[in-house]
């Protein structure tokens, strides 16, 4: 037996506190500032963030044309970089370590609908990036995936899995490649 959708349900289903409704039409209004704000201007655009609620650390370099979709939610580590044309969908907490790099077209998806409801009922997860990690050019990190420290995961690859520290994934979905932990490769072999 197949259970019918039900949208009327899905639409009367309150999604977002009042709080974060006034959020979302505040920083919708303050994107212009944002997203034309001359590319060298993080501090400015760190500002912004943090005016919203989101913790930023230092030397953080965000391109205008991020698109963040809850400020409030969003914490970021010293000497991160968040590239061009990346979307931070963070319906639930997206929590970025220091020295992670988000590069061009990256998709962090924080929200899903649970398919076992009729009313696809809204799932606000985490995403955690931990320290030191990259995350390759259009490649996507789906809702309560962690990317441990220093993993990399390629570009274009789906991770709807955590991707484990220090390990290379690629592909879609995402499989493990390499491990990237330095061995002792100035040393002659024996």
């Amino acid at each position: 037996m197949t259970a019918e959708l039900d949208i009327a349900g899905n639409r009367r289903s309150p999604k977002y506190r009042r709080r974060e409704l006034i959020e979302r039409v505040l920083w919708g209004l303050c994107q212009p500032l944002f997203r034309f704000s001359p590319r060298h201007l993080y501090g400015w655009r760190n500002l912004l963030l943090r005016l919203f609620g989101a913790q930023i650390g230092r030397q953080v370099q965000v391109y205008p044309s991020a698109r963040i979709f809850l400020p409030s939610l969003l914490a970021v580590g010293d000497q991160t970089t968040i590239g061009p044309d990346t979307r931070l969908y963070n319906l639930g907490p997206l929590r970025i370590g220091a020295r992670v790099t988000v590069s061009q077209g990256a998709h962090l998806c924080g929200g899903s609908h649970d398919d076992a409801d009729p009313a696809f009922r809204l799932i606000r997860a985490q995403i955690r990036l931990d320290d030191g990690c990259w995350i390759c050019a259009d490649a996507f990190v789906g809702p309560s995936v962690t990317i441990g420290t220093g993993a990399v995961l390629g570009a274009r690859a789906v991770a709807m899995r955590d991707v484990p520290a220090w390990q290379v994934h690629a592909g879609n979905p995402a499989r493990y490649i390499r491990d990237r932990r330095l061995a002792d490769r100035s040393s002659p072999s024996q």
